[in-house]
Formats: structure tokens, sequence, C-alpha cells
């Protein structure tokens, strides 16, 4: 190196901007955002799906026989089998091109609407609690024990039109709230996992739901079987468009709920404070946020929002308590979370994504056959596909780790 300053080939490296720069201002892809990875989870998905369609199907099987003499038929065969599943997959959610009525071609887009507004109001209860850092899987007990409530409320009280909703409403929200609330008093003050603590939960709603279907209170008059009495009329939601449509209003109030989790999330003093306890508990308690405080507030939260889902149930479409009036709408709505990566918006659209799956889905088997087992594979390996860069990522992170401890102790033996 001369006196007068470095080298001119060091020199040049310097000015040089390292090979990741980013240009200011300049746009910058990024290939594992959210957003682009949830589309190619479902398109991988619904890519595999086909080619398992395809697979199982008896065409496809036949032309395989002489697949050497003519591979064209066999792929052919593949090609019409997989389309025609996802035509009439189509056919029975969004759009039927062969109703004779403009309420029949319709029908599919209000029957996943409907359909989906359980899977909304609970996906956000899994999602809000996932900002929070904590692993929500109760929402199946949650939503049962508010429709429990909402049930009782809707079929024993007599109150006028409107109050009388508003009523069912309010105490569905509040039966999950009181659900969710055991998690997060227990995960606060003795700090007990929530997943084990909500999958227990789910168990004992369950059965407590069933109990209850053996009591008098809960029995149609005259009556063993165990379902509730319907609720009353004045307890129920407004058909959306008209009586020819299963769509009720219960729908407006999983936007409502979509538009309120986002605010709150994003524009109010809780919001952030959930948030910066998902991100860092530690350092959430060093600013002087209540942790605990936080861990039950969001369950809190969380539970309310799926007990909405259970008012859904009762007030929109099964009008009664039976033990499977939750169906998988708790489970399904942690994948729907899952895919809508917590966010409010995208858990909304998500669960429009899969009402349209269970919507479709019996039209595809009624068709062409195919099984709606099908739906549940596709569902399954959206979530594989979402939840798999993630631990790509962590296990590199781990072998780097390891690498460079490694290089450090080589370092100081040196």
């Amino acid at each position: 190196m001369s006196a007068t300053g470095p080298a001119p080939a060091v020199a040049e490296q310097q000015k040089a901007p390292p090979p990741t720069a980013v240009a200011p201002g300049a746009p910058r892809r990024d290939w594992t955002g959210s957003a682009v990875q949830s589309v190619l989870a479902i398109l991988a998905a619904l890519v595999l799906g086909g080619l398992l369609i395809a697979l199982t199907d008896d065409r496809v099987a036949d032309a395989a026989s002489y697949f050497f003499a003519r591979p064209g038929d066999t792929l052919t065969a593949m090609w019409a089998a997989a389309s025609s599943a996802y035509e009439a997959m189509f056919y029975g959610a969004v759009y039927n091109p062969n109703g004779t009525t403009f309420a029949q071609r319709v029908y599919p887009l209000a029957e996943t609407l409907t359909v989906a507004t359980p899977l909304v109001l609970a996906g956000l209860g899994v999602a809000v609690a996932f900002q929070a850092g904590l692993f929500n899987i109760g929402a199946q007990g949650q939503l049962l024990i508010g429709a429990a409530l909402a049930a009782w409320v809707g079929f024993a009280w007599q109150l006028p039109v409107g109050v009388h909703l508003l009523a069912v409403v309010l105490a569905g929200a509040a039966g999950g709230a009181l659900w969710g609330a055991i998690v997060g008093v227990l995960k606060a003050r003795t700090g007990a996992h929530e997943v084990i603590l909500t999958i227990m939960l789910n168990y004992i709603a369950l059965n407590l739901v069933a109990w209850l279907l053996t009591r008098p209170a809960f029995l149609r008059p005259g009556s063993s079987n165990p379902v509730s009495p319907q609720v009353a009329e004045t307890a129920m939601f407004p058909k959306l468009l008209g009586e020819q449509f299963r769509l009720h209003w219960g729908f407006a109030l999983a936007v409502l709920a979509t538009v309120f989790v986002a605010w709150l999330l994003r524009r109010s003093t809780i919001g952030f404070e959930l948030r910066a306890v998902g991100a860092n508990p530690r350092a959430a308690r060093t600013a002087g946020i209540s942790v605990t405080r936080g861990f039950v507030v969001v369950m809190v939260l969380a539970g309310a929002l799926a007990g909405l889902a259970g008012v859904a149930q009762i007030s929109g479409t099964e009008r009664a308590l039976t033990a499977g009036v939750a169906a998988s709408f708790g489970f399904d709505a942690i994948t729907v979370a899952l895919l809508g990566r917590s966010k409010p918006w995208g858990t909304f659209f998500a669960g429009l994504l899969y009402g349209g799956f269970r919507a479709g889905g019996v039209t595809m088997q009624s068709m062409t056959g195919t099984n709606i087992d099908i739906v549940l594979v596709v569902q399954s390996l959206i979530v594989l596909f979402i939840a798999l860069p993630p631990l790509v990522r962590t296990g590199q992170d781990r072998v780097r780790s390891r690498r460079g401890r490694g290089a450090a102790t080589e370092g100081g033996r040196a």
C-alpha cells in the first residue's frame, strides 16, 4: 500500500456498492412475500390435487394401459379428468351457467358466502391470537359454547324484533369470550401452554354441549333426541338476498368484524400492545406493557369472534343446537388464518376460498364422481406449502449457526 492512500484495486472495491444493494426508490421483488407465497401455495395445491384426481380416474387408468403405444391419450384423459372436476367445483362455488334463472346462476356464489361466514369469524379469532404470539386451537370449543348460549337465548327468551337478535349475538360473543378467557387467565397466571389448554377445552366444550342436550331445558318438548328447540323467528338473521338464498346478514357481521379487527390491530393502542407482545414479550414488558393482561385480552377477543361464528350457525343456517353444530369450522379456521397470514383481510379472503371449496366440493362429487375428500387434500396441501418455507429457513439458519460456531471454535484453536 502506498503512503498516500489505498491501492487502486482496494479503492475501487471500497467504492463499489454491495452486490445485494438496491437503488433508492427501486421496487424490490420479494418472491417470499406473504401474498405471493399464499397464491403460489394455492396454485401448487391445485396442481397436485388435479394430479391426484387424474391418477384415480377410471378413464386415465384405461388409457394408461397402452401408454407406450399412444401416450397422448393418457395425457388427454388426465387433463379431462382434472379440468372437469375443477370446472364442476367452479359451477358449485361461483357461477352456474346452466341455470335457467339469474337466481339459479348466482346461487353457488351465495352459498359460498354462506359457508364462509363462520369460517371468517372463527378464522379471525385464530388470527388475532397469532398476532399476540398465541396459538389458539380452541376456536372449535369457543364456537360451541357461543352457539349454546346463543341458542338458549334464542329459544328461551321472548324479546321484540331487533332486540332479540342483538341479545343472541351478544350472548354468543360472551360465551366464546368466557371460554377464551379461561385460556388467557391460565396462560397469564400459571404459564400453562395455550395449545394444551385449548385442546382440553375443546373436548370439555363438546361434552358439555352433549350433556346440555340431555337436559330438559335444552330438549324439544316431547322429544328425547339431542336437538334443542328452534330459536324464535325474531332471533334469526334476515336473508340478505331474499328467501331463495340461504345467505343471511351474518355475512355482513363477518365483514364488520373484519373491519373492526383490522382497525383494532393497526389503529388502536390495544392492538399495538398485542402486536408488541407477539413480536417480543420481553421487550414489551421492558416498555411497560403488561404481557399477562395482553394474553387475557387477546384470548377474550379471540373467543368472542369464534363465539360469533357459533351465532352465525344458530341464527343463520341451523336454527337449533346440536352436538355437530360446529362441524369442523373451528379446526378449519386454523388453516384459514394460516393462509391469510394472520392478517384480518387475508383471513377474510382465505375464508371465502375455503367456503368455495366446501360449497363446490359437493357439486364436484355429484357431477364428476370425484371423491369430495380431494377438497380436504387440497386444503391440507395449501397449509403444507404455507408452512414449508419458514421450516426451510429455520433449518438453514440452524445450519449457518452451527457452521459459525464451528468456524469460531477453529479460529480460537488456531
